[in-house]
């Protein structure tokens, strides 16, 4: 009997998301505990102690796994099924860096983007779009996805592209990502979105929506304290 695999998670979360899908990918069955992240858990905070956040990926009596992309890459060795990483080795080290670079560069310019005003986010705004026109230049051509025909492991590590980024456009009533400037990122993010597998773990547009739109302004006092610092 294999090992029972459990995922802590918490609603509408994109880097739970990257974890979920993975699993999906690879036919992993796996049993996905919510987390009230107003009132961690102990489970949380026993296996994930340094950073206390989700999501955390429990394989048997193994210590917690923390960090989506690590988790990403641990359940692409761990488990049979389709690859997610290229097989060659300068492949897959591309993949790593562009993983990388969006989330330790794109990140917080893209957040000044969303939710401050006047020069800091016209600022923010073109280097959010030169990171986006980076990372479309990564599509292979004539492929769907970054992973070529199937979704791959740089596809997951950008999904908030695809999917959180929209949703956090329609509430802040700004465009970062469009068909004009970007053509082949859009197309991608389509396919993504529409792809069945990853269906099955994208929540509901309109319950994220709801359940993030009370947090505007807390989204624009953290964007502002970033803003102040550069």
């Amino acid at each position: 009997m294999s090992e029972p695999v459990k995922l802590i998670g918490c609603f509408g979360s994109p880097v739970v998301h990257r974890a979920e899908l993975a699993l999906r990918l690879k036919g992993v069955p796996y049993k996905l505990i919510t987390e009230d992240l107003n009132n961690k858990s102990e489970l949380l905070l026993k296996h994930n102690p340094v950073h206390r956040k989700v999501p955390v990926l429990l394989h048997g009596d193994r210590p917690g796994i923390c960090e989506s992309l690590v988790i990403v890459e641990y359940v692409d060795e761990a488990f049979d099924g389709p690859p997610l990483m290229p097989a060659d080795p300068l492949a897959h080290a591309t993949a790593r860096f562009w993983a990388s670079f969006m989330d330790k560069e794109c990140r917080e310019p893209m957040w000044m983007a969303l939710w401050t005003d006047g020069e800091a986010q016209a600022a923010a705004a073109r280097e959010t779009r030169a990171n986006l026109t980076l990372i479309e230049s990564q599509l292979p051509e004539g492929k769907r996805f970054f992973g070529g025909d199937a979704i791959g492991y740089l596809d997951i590590a950008l999904s908030a592209i695809a999917h959180w980024m929209v949703v956090f456009e329609e509430i802040a009533g700004v465009r970062l990502l469009t068909e004009a400037e970007h053509p082949a990122l859009c197309r991608w993010a389509r396919e993504y979105t529409a792809d069945e597998t990853v269906k099955q773990c994208l929540p509901d547009w309109d319950r994220v929506i709801a359940a993030l739109t009370p947090r505007k302004e807390l989204y624009i006092s953290i964007a502002k304290a970033m803003a102040a610092q550069r």
